[in-house]
């Protein structure tokens, strides 16, 4: 079977770390059709729009795309690719699993986030209010929480806990001070707990306190739902857990269309250097070989990226090694080959 998928590889170290990636999946020995698209500065560049409809309708197509970091440009109106893309395809799940790849301050650590991904505070209601002679006295940015959204992402979170043997959820919220927004979510989220209760254990958890509980001792973590702020923050603290965002990838799912990344940006200062760790970018293909299926196939790409890094010792310069971007490429699809 060939699978069919948009590839992005993106701006800066993007087309480095996607080229990696490719191979490293077309060494599990499936097959794929790429269908090749600009996006981002890239897309800039050739006199299109960040984000032109030639890459929409692909993934609208084919319902399924690896995409590498996007630089979104400075000034002009532009908006985030990134967010242009979640409300195009309505991805309302970012799912972000954090695995300790090598030793370090933490060990043996094994959560996934899964982040409410189209509402929140990121909802982009926001205005001035004039004060006098200054025009941006007062900025307000409102949080727009419905029902709906919270209920499909939590119900979300329970089935991925369910299909991927997964113990606990935690549902993580400020409604102690947010009490419409986040209590809202909060509700919803036990009520949807009580549907599971007897085969995915649950608690609720104010952010603040999941911030220091993530420090002090992250192995009571499992499955972590939040909303969409909350997620992007406690998210970036997981993935420093792990060695970083070098190491983390993600997955914006949605009812029509999925879309895997890696999560950190397209560092233009060592684009072209091969410097560029891809491990993030083979993890997000892992995730999307999940999610085609292939789940033997997904593993042996991560085990084949953890026993380079932990047992061959072939790490980039991002991880105290000397590996080119290329090099570790080359380990990886060694050992799945």
């Amino acid at each position: 079977m060939t699978h069919a998928v948009t590839l992005i590889p993106g701006d800066g170290i993007g087309p480095e770390i996607t080229e990696q990636t490719v191979r490293v999946l077309e060494a599990t020995g499936l097959t794929f059709s790429w269908d090749e698209q600009q996006a981002g500065m890239a897309a800039v560049s050739a006199g299109h729009d960040p984000l032109p409809d030639g890459a929409v309708e692909s993934i609208r197509r084919l319902r399924v795309a690896l995409k590498g970091p996007l630089t979104t440009p400075v000034g002009g109106g532009y908006r985030s690719v990134n967010v242009a893309l979640r409300k195009e395809f309505d991805l309302y799940a970012n799912v972000r699993p954090a695995v300790t790849v090598f030793p370090g301050r933490y060990d043996g650590i094994d959560i996934v986030m899964v982040r409410e991904n189209v509402e929140g505070l990121y909802s982009g209601v926001e205005h001035f209010i004039k004060v006098g002679d200054d025009q941006r006295a007062v900025g307000v940015s409102q949080a727009i929480v419905t029902r709906y959204a919270c209920e499909r992402v939590i119900r979300y979170a329970f089935e991925y806990a369910v299909r991927h043997g997964r113990k606990k959820v935690a549902i993580v919220h400020k409604a102690n001070i947010l009490k419409m927004a986040s209590g809202l979510f909060l509700e919803v989220g036990r009520a949807i707990a009580e549907e599971f209760a007897g085969r995915i254990a649950s608690s609720d958890m104010i952010v603040d306190n999941c911030a220091m509980q993530l420090v002090l001792k992250p192995e009571q973590f499992d499955v972590i739902v939040t909303t969409n702020l909350f997620g992007d923050i406690l998210s970036d603290e997981i993935a420093g857990l792990v060695g970083g965002l070098g190491l983390t990838a993600g997955g914006n799912i949605g009812a029509s269309a999925a879309i895997f990344e890696a999560v950190h940006g397209s560092a233009p200062d060592i684009a072209g250097k091969g410097l560029a760790n891809p491990s993030a970018q083979m993890l997000a293909g892992a995730m999307m070989l999940d999610h085609l299926g292939e789940t033997a196939a997904a593993g042996q790409v991560r085990r084949a990226i953890t026993s380079t890094i932990r047992d061959a010792g072939i790490r980039t310069r991002d991880l105290g090694g000397t590996a080119t971007t290329r090099e570790f490429g080359d380990a990886v699809a060694a050992r799945l080959r």
